[in-house]
């Protein structure tokens, strides 16, 4: 779908969780800028996990997941494709990095991770990891391009 329609959907999407959210975001080809995006990838923080369920159920109606997990729910909302990723605050930079992708950008900075200095770059968003598995980076998208030692890419500069 084309770029604007996808972020009207994203935009429709946090309007009706973000009451119930501490933080929320869209990620992925929307936040990356590109001209047609497959899915809407939003990454969140629930403060109210309860309403926050049921406001999902009601924009998913009717409620066909096809995931439904406590990480990650996909859904279908106006003919797209919709990924929530749940965070928490730990979590949140480090999901929102991996989850804006691109994939070429996370290969690139998880190769630059293990390669140069044996270190792991978690895709459950838990954070950059050194050797001897202390987190090292992760509680800002920056902190870990500057712990790899590269230069900090904006989401539209990661395609």
């Amino acid at each position: 779908m084309k770029l604007e329609i996808a972020r009207k959907i994203a935009a429709e999407v946090i309007e009706h969780l973000s009451p119930y959210c501490k933080r929320i975001e869209v990620a992925g080809s929307i936040r990356r800028r590109k001209a047609t995006v497959h899915d809407v990838d939003i990454v969140l923080i629930p403060s109210d996990p309860w309403n926050l369920e049921a406001e999902v159920l009601g924009l998913a109606r009717p409620f066909r997941p096809k995931m439904d997990g406590e990480k990650l729910k996909r859904f279908d909302y106006n003919g797209a494709q919709v990924d929530l990723y749940y965070a928490s605050a730990e979590t949140w930079a480090t999901l929102l990095l991996i989850r804006t992708g691109s994939v070429e950008s996370n290969i690139r900075l998880c190769s630059r991770a293990k390669g140069y200095f044996g270190w792991h770059l978690a895709a459950s968003g838990d954070g950059l990891f050194d050797e001897n598995g202390k987190r090292i980076a992760g509680d800002t998208e920056l902190s870990i391009y500057q712990a790899l030692g590269l230069k900090y890419q904006e989401p539209w500069e990661r395609n």
